[in-house]
């Protein structure tokens, strides 16, 4: 049974959309807003969905950027519901990358018929790009890059680096390529008042640097170790002139840049319309995906990565604490039930 999420405000169109599309064998799933729809549609991976433009908390617009850049929701069909129909918001609105459009009021004909017709479609896109030879080329591909990457990072200088050790600042010129072999590195810009904002922690597999090396600019962050960290060094060079001499690793660099640009992207979405609360949950959901449920930041470092003051952050894990969803012992952290963090109301 394909399912179907509805995203609309308006609770007599939401339900109708719903009963509509039940009694045609569809499975739907509801939200009343924009932010709401954001965390279904992550939850539930829909088939399909239909969302209203003009919303309170997000419209339709909003949604739409913020799945069409997460790989898990990016290739789900998204058709628009909205009462306006002016030539500019058909324009926008396909011009952000929606598959159809749909004005209100609309018949039952005509929202099945844009429905099946738009589940054909992905059908047929999926079965394209289902494993067949020419993905076993595509396969080899990664397999060469992956190698030649490895190869970058071997016989390579090592250097040491203890807690709170600054591995780059913001403003330098990159001289190296950083491939962090043990350890946690936090990313952060400064603010000119002194204040740090970590936009990503960094674990052991990971490379960090190569954006200003790709920029031939200085540093945009900067890159301090969060605890004992052991970090290969692979001069600026040597990374060029794989880059520009190995297609398959400029496509594995090119697809770490997209990934580095949806975050933050994705970061700044949530800190413009998430609570305190929905911050630091998603914050502690991203932590225990990356090392699991015991978190040993220091609170300091969380409030950044949350955008939060520190005693904000301390409140809110306090009231996490009481509620049951994590526990503080000692300092330590700990993630008590990641899945109702999961989905935790904004």
């Amino acid at each position: 049974m394909k399912k179907i999420l509805i995203i609309e405000d308006n609770p007599d169109v939401r339900e109708n959309l719903a009963e509509i599309l039940t009694l045609s064998g569809y499975e739907a799933f509801t939200s009343e807003n924009g932010l709401a729809g954001v965390e279904k549609a992550q939850a539930e991976q829909p088939d399909i969905i239909l969302c209203d433009i003009m919303m309170p908390e997000l419209d339709g617009f909003g949604v739409l950027h913020i799945l069409s850049r997460q790989a898990k929701t990016a290739d789900i069909p998204f058709i628009f519901l909205t009462a306006k129909a002016e030539k500019e918001d058909f324009r926008r609105g396909m011009a952000s990358g929606a598959d159809d459009y749909i004005t209100k009021p609309f018949d039952k004909a005509t929202l099945l018929q844009t429905i099946e017709t738009r589940l054909g479609k992905s059908e047929r896109l999926r079965a394209a790009s289902a494993p067949s030879s020419p993905s076993l080329d595509h396969f080899i591909d990664e397999a060469r890059a992956l190698d030649a990457i490895q190869r970058l990072s071997s016989n390579r200088e090592v250097r040491h680096y203890r807690k709170k050790d600054p591995i780059f600042r913001e403003g330098e010129y990159p001289r190296w390529l950083f491939f962090l072999e043990s350890g946690k590195v936090k990313i952060f810009k400064t603010s000119e008042d002194g204040r740090e904002l970590i936009v990503k922690v960094v674990q052991a597999g990971d490379f960090i640097g190569f954006l200003a090396l790709f920029k031939e600019d200085k540093y945009p962050e900067s890159a301090t170790a969060l605890e004992d960290t052991t970090i290969k060094l692979i001069p600026k060079e040597d990374f060029t002139a794989l880059i520009f001499g190995n297609r398959d690793v400029t496509a594995r660099f090119v697809k770490m840049l997209a990934s580095h640009i949806a975050e933050r992207e994705q970061q700044l979405i949530e800190l413009a319309y998430n609570s305190v609360r929905k911050r630091v949950a998603t914050v502690l959901v991203h932590l225990h995906d990356q090392s699991g449920p015991n978190i040993h930041l220091l609170r300091e470092d969380l409030a950044s990565l949350a955008g939060t003051a520190k005693e904000t952050l301390v409140r809110t894990l306090t009231d996490f604490k009481n509620e049951g969803l994590v526990e503080v012992k000692q300092g330590l952290l700990m993630i008590l039930k990641i899945d109702r963090l999961r989905v935790l109301p904004n």
